[in-house]
């Protein structure tokens, strides 16, 4: 499967949030990569600013472009604030839902756990990572998978109570889908109207 494998560091640095976690290199190196990264001052074109806002939706969920394209239009065809359901739609992929349930501690682990076959979903079984999680459904961690230490190493202090729109149980180690979340509640800093003003040009 097709997906970015780089230097995750000069990616955050690109658009100067940590967006794949704590970073130690952004903190040193709060300035864009390249040659010529600490003295840039041209200014960036109204494009620009929406194309680099796309692109760091892409990169802080792990989807490639044709992907995302596809959950662009999707959103777009739903009823309701594009933008706000394009980012709903993100959040309800399995990889993330795994990721926010802390059984994994980054997307791109939840997306190696799904791959592999450690995640089950209503019971059974589910490695694709795209999956769209349903309202209502349960999503937790195979029983001969429970004792990863990866997975154990993920869920140890971890603040369940974090996202409103998923529930967690500590005994069966497993997570609900209470309900899409709210624009509000979603803490990527994404301006996802930028996203629907680039797609729409």
């Amino acid at each position: 499967m097709a997906r970015y494998t780089g230097p995750k560091s000069r990616i955050a640095r690109r658009f100067g949030e940590a967006i794949f976690g704590p970073d130690k290199v952004l903190s040193k190196r709060n300035f864009p990569p390249g040659q010529h990264g600490n003295n840039r001052r041209k200014k960036t074109s109204e494009y620009g600013v929406m194309l680099a806002e796309k692109q760091k939706a892409k990169y802080t969920y792990g989807v490639l472009e044709k992907q995302f394209r596809n959950m662009f239009e999707k959103a777009a065809r739903t009823s309701g604030i594009t933008g706000e359901i394009l980012l709903q739609n993100l959040e309800c992929r399995l990889d993330n839902v795994v990721y926010r349930l802390g059984i994994a501690p980054t997307r791109a682990a939840a997306r190696q756990l799904v791959g592999h076959k450690h995640i089950i979903v209503d019971g059974e079984v589910v490695n694709i990572p795209s999956y769209a999680v349903k309202p209502g459904q349960i999503i937790g961690v195979r029983e001969k998978s429970k004792s990863l230490e990866v997975i154990a190493n993920a869920l140890a202090g971890f603040n369940h109570s974090k996202y409103p729109w998923i529930e967690w149980d500590e005994n069966t180690k497993s997570g609900k889908l209470l309900h899409k979340p709210e624009r509000a509640d979603i803490p990527e800093n994404i301006k996802e109207q930028l996203i629907v003003e680039l797609y729409s040009k």
